[in-house]
C-alpha cells in the first residue's frame, strides 16, 4: 500500500475570534479563520496582493486553549489536517465545507496572552460565503469521540504513576 500524508502548516492572522461550543457530550470545539496572504510583481512590475482563508478547528483542551490565547488579529502558526465535512443546511441543501483540524497551535505575537483586541494591522475582508455556516452540526464522529476519550483517560492513568 503506498503511504500518503495529510499534513497543513499555516502561519497568518485570526480574522476574528475565537467561537468556543461544547458539543452534546460536553466535549470543547473551537473555531477560527486564518487569513494567509501573498504579495507578487505583475508582468508590468504593479505589486499585488491576494489573501486566502482557513476555516480551523481545534477539539478538546486545545479548543479551550485557543479560545483562551487566541483573537482577531494576532498572529498564529497552526498545524493539522484537512477535513471536508458533508453536511445540509436549513434548506435542505447538501454543502460540504473544507477545514483544518488543527493538532498544534503556536501563538506568534509575542505579547504573551494579554490581548486587549488591538489589531495587528492586517484587516481583511471575509468573504460572505465564508462566515460559519453549520452550528447545528457540532459532533464529531462517535469512533474519533471515542478514541480521544481512551487517549485522555490513558494518559491521566500515566500521571498517577508515581516514577
Amino acid at each position: 500500500m503506498a503511504r500518503s500524508l495529510n499534513k497543513v502548516q499555516l502561519i497568518g492572522n485570526l480574522t476574528r475570534d475565537p467561537e468556543l461550543r461544547y458539543t452534546g457530550k460536553g466535549t470543547a470545539v473551537a473555531t477560527f479563520t486564518v487569513a494567509t496572504n501573498r504579495q507578487w510583481k505583475t508582468d508590468s512590475g504593479d505589486s499585488r496582493d491576494d489573501a486566502e482563508f482557513h476555516r480551523c478547528v481545534a477539539w478538546d483542551k486545545l479548543a479551550e486553549i485557543c479560545s483562551q490565547l487566541l483573537g482577531k488579529g494576532k498572529k498564529v502558526f497552526v498545524e493539522g489536517r484537512l477535513q471536508t465535512r458533508k453536511w445540509e443546511d436549513k434548506e435542505g441543501q447538501t454543502r460540504y465545507t473544507t477545514e483544518i483540524v488543527v493538532s498544534e497551535m503556536l501563538l506568534l505575537d509575542g505579547s504573551g496572552g494579554d490581548y486587549q483586541g488591538e489589531s495587528s494591522g492586517d484587516d481583511f475582508e471575509i468573504p460572505d460565503d465564508f462566515e460559519s455556516e453549520d452550528k447545528e452540526d457540532e459532533s464529531k464522529p462517535k469512533k474519533a469521540t471515542e478514541k480521544t476519550s481512551k487517549k485522555k483517560k490513558d494518559e491521566e492513568d500515566d500521571e498517577e504513576i508515581p516514577f
